[in-house]
């Protein structure tokens, strides 16, 4: 609930090339340079909004509560303690956020979860956040989505309860033959370029006679490096993400032998691509310092993995930040 003991509202005109309208109550004197606040919101002392804010109207803003810059907050959101907005997020217009998990009435917390809303993601109108969750950098939450669940980084969600659909500025590949109806010219087409250039799609031999179809690769022909493990992936449940990591010096070499899965590769300098292995002739190479997503696996998908190393823990980078740090510091291992 608002507090009323906080000083008296500030002076929209000490607040140098900050637009409050006039008929706005802005009790906060931390609002950055050419934001705007329009009519009938309400802004708390202790808030904190950055430059360039645009907080449209009736708009609620607690006291502990941080907004970036370059922000837009559209018509009737509440933004409660404990939320915090990065940098050049879009919130929707009636986009409810929540703090507490388990509210009673005059039955207030110590201290409220933090909900966070990392930089440049972007939330539809109506949709609801669920307390002390992250949506990550460059997300999408749809109109009318309710998460419940944290948001990876880039990618797209919606329905009740949200579900990732798809990756935010990620090209989707048309790939030629992997439908049964396609024919050996189809088949035989060469095989695109990703834009993440390091990873590299490869067209596997199949054998067929009267006994059935068989498809190999070979050391050197088709694989780019000499297995020392493998390890398959099946009966996943849904079609949410199973996999989002990198390696540091590990190569993977993914076929899909059975069914199909989305797969999408980023190379933490801002090129991504999302393949759909549907096929046990095409293989994909992921090698070291490449972010891999695994999602969308039909009911019948089994994915088969070649990895260069055996398993180690500490080859893994699961965290998109620490990633995206290590890309910028040349870390990692050769492709």
């Amino acid at each position: 609930m608002p507090s009323h003991s906080a000083p008296p509202p500030a002076d929209p005109r000490k607040m140098l090339d900050v637009y409050v309208h006039p008929q706005a109550l802005v009790e906060s004197q931390q609002i950055g340079a050419g934001s705007r606040v329009w009519a009938f919101s309400h802004v708390l002392p202790g808030a904190r909004i950055g430059c360039d804010a645009n907080i449209c109207d009736h708009v609620f803003i607690e006291n502990d509560v941080v907004v970036g810059d370059r922000v837009t907050v559209k018509c009737g959101v509440q933004l409660w303690d404990g939320v915090r907005i990065e940098d050049d997020v879009f919130i929707g217009p009636n986009v409810t956020f929540s703090n507490d998990a388990f509210p009673r009435s005059k039955q207030r917390p110590e201290r409220f979860v933090q909900t966070l809303v990392r930089k440049g993601a972007s939330i539809g109108s109506n949709a609801t956040i669920r307390p002390g969750l992250t949506i990550g950098a460059n997300a999408l939450v749809s109109d009318g989505a309710v998460v419940t669940r944290d948001v990876p980084p880039n990618a797209i969600v919606a329905g009740n309860p949200a579900h990732i659909t798809g990756y935010a500025n990620t090209p989707h590949l048309d790939l030629p033959g992997q439908t049964v109806a396609a024919g050996p010219a189809a088949a035989a087409a060469e095989l695109p370029r990703l834009n993440v250039a390091r990873a590299t799609l490869h067209r596997l031999p199949k054998i067929v006679d009267m006994r059935g179809a068989l498809s190999f690769g070979e050391i050197g022909a088709h694989l780019p490096f000499t297995p020392q493990r493998f390890f398959m992936v099946y009966d996943v449940p849904s079609r949410e993400v199973r996999g989002e990591h990198a390696h540091r010096a590990c190569h993977q070499f993914l076929v899909c032998v059975k069914g199909s899965v989305g797969l999408v590769v980023d190379d933490g300098a801002g090129q991504r691509d999302e393949i759909l292995l549907d096929s046990a002739r095409l293989g994909l190479h992921i090698p070291p310092m490449v972010w891999g997503i695994q999602y969308q696996f039909s009911a019948d998908a089994v994915l088969l993995v070649l990895a260069s190393d055996t398993y180690a823990a500490d080859d893994y980078i699961r965290n998109y930040d620490e990633f995206l740090a290590a890309v910028a510091a040349g870390a990692g291992g050769q492709a």
